[in-house]
This record gives C-alpha cells, structure tokens and sequence, in this order.
C-alpha cells in the first residue's frame, strides 16, 4: 500500500474501533433524553454543510478556551458523561483522549462520526435527525 492510500484509509477512519465508543443511535438516544452531554467539535463550515445531530451542542475544538468552554457547558462537573462527535471519528478519538487526561473522567468517542467511518454508517446515513447551524 502506498504512503497516499494509508493516508486515504485513515482520514476516512477504517481502523476505527467501536470498542468503547458509542454507536450514533446509542449517543442520539442519550443526548436527546439528557443523560449525555453529545459535543460536536467540527468547524462552523462543517455544521453549516451537514448541520448538526439532533440534541448535540457545537463546540469548535479549535478554540482556545475549548477545555474551560467544555467544562462550562458541563456546569463544571467533569465527571458528566459526555461524548464527543466530529466527521470520521479521527478527531473525537484525539481530543478525547486528551480531555481524559485534562481531568474529563467520563468523556466517550463516537467513531461513527457524522460521515460515518470504519465504526458503522455515521450519523447522516443513519437518517438520524440534525437542525441546521447558520
């Protein structure tokens, strides 16, 4: 395999393991009943291409302040069972991890992601809901 096809295979995410993770049913079920608190770190111009699932709140992890701004829409309890969700499941599985070791106790990844990936279809094919972000 070449250098560009290893690349093309991770950047859609086919090593993506489930494992651990939460399914997009599992974290819509979650997020809309209010026992998950389901954060999609994508860019603004991600939302506004695909909106965003229903019952999760968009939080750009570019910010600068995204750790403080994560913890505030915890209501400062970084033991809250919160998942994360971005396209592929590439950057969720990142940033979750290092939000484990910032102190989240309780932070889970969607590998799925929004496009889906090597975890299952993703949010969109799934036909699970979105409102848009303008």
């Amino acid at each position: 395999m070449t250098v560009a096809g290893l690349g093309a295979l991770q950047w859609f995410n086919v090593f993506a393991d489930p494992e651990g993770g939460l399914s997009v049913t599992e974290a819509h079920a979650a997020a809309t009943a209010g026992t998950l608190l389901l954060v999609d770190i994508r860019r603004p111009d991600e939302w506004r291409a695909t909106g965003i699932g229903a019952g999760a709140v968009p939080l750009d992890m570019r910010r600068d302040d995204f750790t403080q701004a994560l913890e505030e829409l915890a209501d400062g309890d970084t033991s809250r069972e919160i998942a994360l969700i971005c396209a592929r499941g590439v950057r969720s599985r990142r940033l979750t991890a290092r939000l484990r070791a910032a102190g989240f106790d309780n932070v889970r990844d969607v590998p799925e992601g929004m496009l889906g990936s090597g975890a299952g279809p993703g949010w969109l094919r799934s036909g699970l809901p979105v409102h848009d972000q303008g």
